[in-house]
This record gives structure tokens, sequence and C-alpha cells, in this order.
């Protein structure tokens, strides 16, 4: 077990290179299961969600030849099981796409539930429901999930509400069954654009990605296809945020700037200076941030993947500021952490009322999630003295080498280990 270390209050400055998307990458890599030939993956973020996953599919019976730490080579032929056990399934939230992947390959598929971070209820219903629609019999215990068909067949599906993970399940479940399946009321995030990208690249039909309504015509068969996961969106706008909280002067490269626009948007509302280029961003910030309202809904609105990091810069606005988290329950578990260097944050159902401090101090936190983490981690730079970040295994599954690149920054931060 690590932690981060941070002596703060150093502004961050010079070019921080963003890497492939962890949200693009969790959904491609179970997809390859889809194939009947060999498949290349760049851009893969060298995160432990993504080895995670390249274990999984390696028990599951696929070749897996790493090329270099962003590449990799899969081949899905020799996989012989339909089966992902409590051990692959329980460090992460996607591993419930192998339900949908597997689905689509053999038409079978067990899955243990999904473990992640834990920020409410986060039920698979809507993928479930999707599953049924597609003809597949579904048991749905909590020890494990099976779905089975003797044949998919194209439906048409509404979503309750936005779902991504449903979205990304459903797609990769319809793309080889029988006949055409829309999907209403889809999710819109980047990633699933780059997943229905690369499920084409392989030979699929899928149209309106991006869009509340997915087209997909079945084919009966999928082929190999190398392919680049896009620049990480949440990777972007947590530096982005951590320049802005640090009064730095950060250019942020590899970036995909129109993914960035609600982040930009509210950054410029809180004061900083952002500049967008054609593949990067820079942010500025010469004084302290201003109060301001923010609601965190689906794409293409704020992000709530970013709305622990926003909620820590606005600690310190001049003002009153609000944090709405729209999609998740209780996301907010972190601002506890928060507390114990000074902010000022009250907590009301899924929105936090912040008023500005000074400044922050430091203090010994901890990583209650992925983004909480990164949260403190940026509560630690913004502090006059030394932080401690403690549960940096949240912080792994999301970041690929967060202490090497802030200090590239300028950042006094090194991972060191936890002692009794």
């Amino acid at each position: 077990m690590d932690k981060f270390v941070i002596n703060g209050g150093k502004a961050l400055s010079g070019t921080v290179r963003i890497s492939g998307a962890k949200n693009a990458a969790v959904a491609i890599l179970p997809a390859v299961l889809l194939a009947d030939s060999p498949c290349i993956v760049e851009n893969l973020p060298d995160i432990s969600d993504v080895a995670t996953l390249i274990n999984a599919l390696r028990r599951l019976g696929a070749t897996v030849d790493v090329i270099n730490k962003s590449t990799v080579k899969i081949d899905p032929r020799p996989a012989n099981s339909f089966v992902v056990d409590k051990e692959m399934a329980e460090g992460m939230r996607a591993s419930c796409y192998f339900l949908g992947a597997l689905l689509g390959r053999c038409n079978h598929a067990r899955v243990a539930p999904p473990g992640g971070c834990n920020f409410g209820e986060r039920p698979i219903d809507q993928h479930i429901m999707g599953f049924r629609a597609l003809g597949a019999q579904v048991k749905d215990s909590p020890d494990l999930v099976e779905a089975h068909a003797d044949e998919l067949r194209g439906c048409s599906v509404r979503l309750k509400m936005v779902s991504v993970g449903a979205t990304i399940n459903i797609m990769l479940a319809a793309v080889k069954a029988h006949g055409f399946t829309v999907i209403n009321n889809a999710a819109c995030e980047p990633h699933i654009v780059d997943l229905a990208i690369f499920l084409n690249s392989m030979g699929a039909n899928i149209t309106g990605a991006g869009t509340s309504t997915i087209k997909i015509s079945g084919v009966e068969t999928l082929h190999g296809t190398t392919y680049r996961i896009i620049p990480d969106q949440i990777e972007a706008g947590t530096y982005m945020v951590a320049a802005a909280a640090t009064n730095g002067n950060v250019l942020i490269d590899n970036v995909t700037p129109r993914h960035l626009k609600s982040i930009i948007d509210t950054l410029v509302d809180a004061g900083a200076d952002v500049s967008v280029f054609d593949e990067s961003v820079r942010v500025k910030m010469t004084e302290r941030p201003r109060c301001c309202n923010v609601l965190a809904l689906p794409h293409p609105k704020f992000p709530t993947d970013m709305q622990p990091q926003i909620t820590t810069l606005l600690s310190v606005a001049t003002g009153v500021s609000t944090v709405t988290d729209g999609v998740w329950d209780d996301r907010f578990r972190y601002v506890e952490q928060l507390a114990k260097m000074g902010a000022n944050v009250q907590v009301n159902g899924k929105t936090a009322i912040i008023t500005g401090v000074d400044r922050l101090g430091p203090a010994k936190v901890k990583a209650v999630d992925l983004r909480a983490g990164a949260a403190m981690i940026i509560a630690g730079l913004m502090a006059n003295g030394t932080t401690e970040v403690e549960n940096t295994i949240y912080i792994d599954r999301g970041y690929e080498n967060v202490a090497e690149k802030l200090q590239m920054l300028g950042a006094d931060i090194k991972r060191v280990p936890v002692t009794e």
C-alpha cells in the first residue's frame, strides 16, 4: 500500500501530455472478444483498470501480447470461456461489459457483479432490460449475472434514464444480433462514440453514436482491426483544474478540445484564462477563483467524473458556490476528507454548498474513490505544507503516472510506501 506525499503551495507550470481514455479502453478491450481475428489496440493508458481487463481476457483464453506500455495485440480466437468470476470482476465497474461482449460472442455470459468505486446504488437493471429485449434469458442474483440466448434478435430499446454502461452493453450484445436495433435515450459520451468507431472498424454497422438515438444493423461476423483510443477527457480536465487551483500556467497536450467544452466553460466562469488550440488547451490562473454554480449531468454537460475536482477548486473561491451531481446519489463522500483541510462544504442531498475559505491547510487524507482521489491530490497541491493522500489504489485505476506527470510541472509530490 502506497501514499502520495505532497508539499503544496507551488504553481504548476509547463506541459503535460494526456494518455488514452480510461472509459474508452475499458469498453473496447472486452469488445475485442467479438472479433474473429486479432486486434491491435493503441494508446491504452497504463493504469490498473486496463491491467485488470487484460488479465481477465487472458483468463478467458484470449492471447494478449504486450507490444509496449500503450499497445497490445489481442487474439480472441482461443477464448473458450464465458465466465468472469468474482476475482476478475470485483475490482472494477467495467467488468460488466463482459456480459454484452460474451453474449454477442457466444450467446452466453456468466459474470460476477461488478465492483469499482462506491458512490451510491449502481444497478444494472437497464443492461438486463436491454439483453432481454434482444431475446436473452437473464438470471440476476447477488453473486452472479447469467445471460443466455438461442438467438439474439434486433429490437427497439428505450432507456428509462441515460446510462453509459447500459448503452455500451446493449451495443456490444446487439452488434452481431439478427436484424436492426435502436437504442433510444442513449448516452452521448465521447467514449460511446469511440466504441462505435472501433466496432465499425471491425465491420459493424452502427450509426448515431454521439446522439440520443443509436442504430445498429446486425452483422454476422466482425474482423480484427488496428485502433487508437481517444485522449482521456477526464484526465485532461483534472490537470486543467489543477493548473487553475495552483494559480499555474499549464499546456494540456494531446486532447480533443470539443470533448472539454463544458469543463472549459466552467473554468472560465471561475476566472481562469483558457486558450484552445487544435490538440491542446492552456489554462492560466492569476487570481483567486470566483464562485459559480455547477450542475453535473450526462454529456455534453459538465461530467460527474469532474465533480470532486471542481468542488475542490471552488473551496477557495470568493463567495458561495453550489455543485449539484445530477447523475449519482452519493458522490460527496470525499467532503469529509476535504473538511480536514479546512474546506467549508455542506452537503444537502445531491448538492454541495461551498463557502470559499482563504486557503486549504495540509492534512492526512485518503482517496475514497478514483475521482475523489484526484481531488485530494489537487487539494494537497493547493495547501501550504505537507499533505498525505492514502488509498492510492483508487487513483491508480484511472491516472497514468500521476506523480511523475505532476513532478514535470514543478509539483513536489512523491509516492512512498505506507508504514504502520
